[in-house]
C-alpha cells in the first residue's frame, strides 16, 4: 500500500521541483502507483541535506542514512514517502524514465535549490550543471529564465555535454533572485 500524506505546500513543491532540476530523482517502484523523491548528496553537504529533510519532514517516514559509495564517496540521503502529487511531477518531468525539463513557471526557491544542488561560480559568472538533461530541455530552462526573470543565459559546451551559463550582464540579477534562499553552508557557491 502506498504511503499517502496531506497535500504538498508550495514551499515543498518548489524544493522538490528545484531538486528535480538538480540532483534529485523521482521513482515509481514496480507494482506501486505513486512516486517518491530520492535526495542523495555527499556527506560534505550534510547541512544542506538536513535542511531539505526538515522542509519535507512530513513526507518522510525513514531517518536520514549515510551510505558508502564507490571509492571514497560517502553519501547522505533520504527518500520521501510515495505521494500522488509527487507522481504528478514524475509524469511531468520524466519521459521514458529519463528526466526532462517541461515548460514550467519557475519561482526563486526552485532556482535556488537547483543552484544549491548543481550550481557553481566560475570567474565572473555562474553555471547550472544541467548536463544530465537533453539539449531541448536545457533550452526550455534558458528560455524560462529569460522570459520570467529577464536573466540571460546560454548553453555552454562542457566536453561532450552542455550546461547553462548565466551571462555576465545577468549575474547580479541571478544572484538577487536566489540569494534569500541560499542556506549558510551553501553560500560559498555564490562566491
Amino acid at each position: 500500500m502506498d504511503n499517502i500524506v496531506g497535500s504538498l505546500t508550495q514551499e515543498q513543491k518548489s524544493i522538490i521541483i528545484g531538486s528535480i532540476l538538480g540532483d534529485g530523482y523521482l521513482r515509481i517502484v514496480p507494482g506501486r502507483k505513486n512516486a517518491f523523491l530520492e535526495i542523495n548528496h555527499s556527506i560534505s553537504e550534510k547541512d544542506y541535506v538536513d535542511w531539505k529533510y526538515q522542509k519535507l519532514k512530513n513526507l518522510i517516514k525513514s531517518p536520514l542514512k549515510i551510505r558508502k559509495g564507490r571509492g571514497r564517496r560517502i553519501a547522505y540521503r533520504f527518500f520521501t514517502r510515495q505521494h500522488s502529487e509527487i507522481t504528478k511531477l514524475y509524469h511531468k518531468f520524466y519521459q521514458d524514465k529519463e528526466k526532462i525539463i517541461p515548460k514550467l513557471k519557475l519561482n526563486s526557491l526552485m532556482v535556488a535549490v537547483c543552484f544549491m544542488d548543481d550550481g557553481s561560480k566560475s570567474y565572473r559568472t555562474y553555471y547550472l550543471n544541467t548536463q544530465c538533461f537533453d539539449y531541448l530541455s536545457q533550452k526550455k530552462l534558458v528560455q524560462a529564465l529569460k522570459e520570467q526573470y529577464e536573466i540571460g543565459s546560454s548553453l555552454n559546451r562542457d566536453k561532450k555535454y552542455y550546461r547553462i551559463r548565466i551571462k555576465q550582464n545577468s549575474v547580479e540579477k541571478f544572484k538577487e533572485l536566489i540569494r534569500n534562499h541560499i542556506i549558510p553552508s551553501m553560500e560559498y557557491k555564490l562566491g
